[in-house]
């Protein structure tokens, strides 16, 4: 008997070693960058930036419409894209609220939510070009195109277009 619970014991004892060896080793065992590799390999990957579509959405707490309702989001809000699923995102907003949106409710266009006080819209992708227009903090903007010298350039849903700095806005 004496020798069945000394065996037992050490089977325990082995696999409680093992599971502990394999769960450290991750965490010992480091990657280290290669010289070769540029800042732009070694660095973290630009944020992914997605918008609802021209339906209000809501945001939920889980995968599921059977989880709890976070809150309604208002067409063309601009979200962070966290995880992709199947059917599923996990996004944040620029107030850092983090849920899950159905797929089916994110749009194609991209849009920009004004962060600064007030954002300049100029004509062009300069700061001494004319002023076409202000928009105050939270004002949605529609991307027109790439990014060109830290500027985006964005349409208001009056219709005006121009160039915003793409640090007065959240989204970009």
């Amino acid at each position: 008997m004496h020798n069945i619970v000394v065996k037992a014991f050490m089977t325990y004892q082995s696999a409680a070693l093992c599971m502990a060896a394999f769960c450290l080793v991750p965490s010992t065992i480091r990657a280290q960058p290669s010289s070769a590799a540029s800042p732009a390999a070694t660095s973290a990957p630009a944020p992914l930036y997605t918008a609802i579509g021209d339906k209000p959405a809501i945001l939920y707490d889980g995968l599921s419409t059977k989880a709890n309702r976070t809150f309604i989001l208002s067409r063309h809000h601009p979200l962070e894209v966290l995880v992709k699923l199947d059917k599923w995102t996990k996004v944040r907003d620029a107030d850092g609220t983090i849920g899950w949106v159905e797929n089916s409710a994110i749009g194609d266009r991209r849009h920009v939510q004004v962060s600064a006080n007030s954002a300049e819209i100029r004509a062009s992708s300069n700061p001494s070009s004319t002023l076409v227009f202000e928009a105050q903090r939270g004002v949605l903007l529609e991307v027109t195109g790439p990014a060109i010298d830290g500027w985006l350039p964005v349409r208001h849903r009056d219709g005006q277009s121009g160039f915003v700095r793409s640090a007065q806005v959240w989204g970009a």
